[in-house]
């Protein structure tokens, strides 16, 4: 599997690993990860999937979702295994590698560990945690619900900051699984089970609106940040 390693000089730091949504690995994960670096975290952007061959993509490219055109610098990864729609174990087998790659980095602290994922990351990254577990915090970045977390929001134990935009939805460059309601939803139902939760909802927002706007990116980075520290330190 494929990965950017981006770290700050010293430590050892935090974890965060970034997961790309189903448009595919690109330049602006990787941004991603530098930027949560110079915050003072060692921070990963992995390729975790490869999606089935699209004309708006170079070959070798992952991903296929309608929000193609939104990541302006995809980065070919054709050795990664390609992962069809609903391959949900394969999903954490793949998560998992990535995460104990990340964890055996040099300078890493692996008992200080966040997950940071948009769309089907997002979900992938629930479902991670309810069946695997060990990690300290949650970022959520317009995700998927497809297997509809919100039924088992009594199980979740860890931190979660949920950042999603209004317009999100199949008319939004999304899907019917990232569908802003799903998000409120969701957040509600963490609430009533007394769990912690963090959200905000980006008026307007679509589905890949933190890869086009650069004063929302800017307030989600920021906030991003802040929630890390608070659960994982620096």
């Amino acid at each position: 599997m494929f990965a950017a390693v981006a770290r700050p000089s010293g430590g050892p730091f935090p974890v965060v690993l970034v997961l790309h949504g189903t448009h595919g690995f690109a330049r602006q994960y990787v941004q991603l990860a530098k930027d949560l670096a110079r915050a003072g975290f060692l921070a990963v952007a992995g390729c975790w999937f490869s999606g089935a061959e699209n004309p708006n993509n170079p070959r070798g490219a992952a991903g296929s979702g309608a929000g193609v055109n939104a990541v302006s610098a995809p980065i070919p990864c054709p050795e990664v295994p390609p992962l069809g729609p609903g391959a949900y174990e394969e999903e954490l087998q793949y998560i998992d590698a990535l995460v104990q790659a990340a964890r055996a980095l040099p300078g890493a602290r692996p008992d200080r560990f966040a997950l940071v994922g948009h769309s089907r990351g997002g979900g992938a990254s629930l479902q991670y945690v309810l069946a695997i577990g060990n990690v300290q915090a949650i970022i959520l970045h317009d995700a998927g619900h497809a297997l509809r977390p919100v039924t088992r929001a009594a199980e979740f134990k860890t931190p979660i900051l949920i950042m999603h935009g209004t317009a999100d939805g199949p008319a939004g460059g999304g899907s019917a699984n990232t569908d802003v309601a799903l998000a409120r939803d969701f957040e509600a139902a963490l609430r009533r089970n007394g769990k912690s939760v963090e959200a905000n909802y980006y008026e307007g927002g679509g589905h890949n609106t933190f890869f086009t706007n650069p004063a929302q990116r800017d307030d989600e980075v920021k906030r991003m940040i802040s929630f890390l520290r608070r659960y994982l330190g620096t």
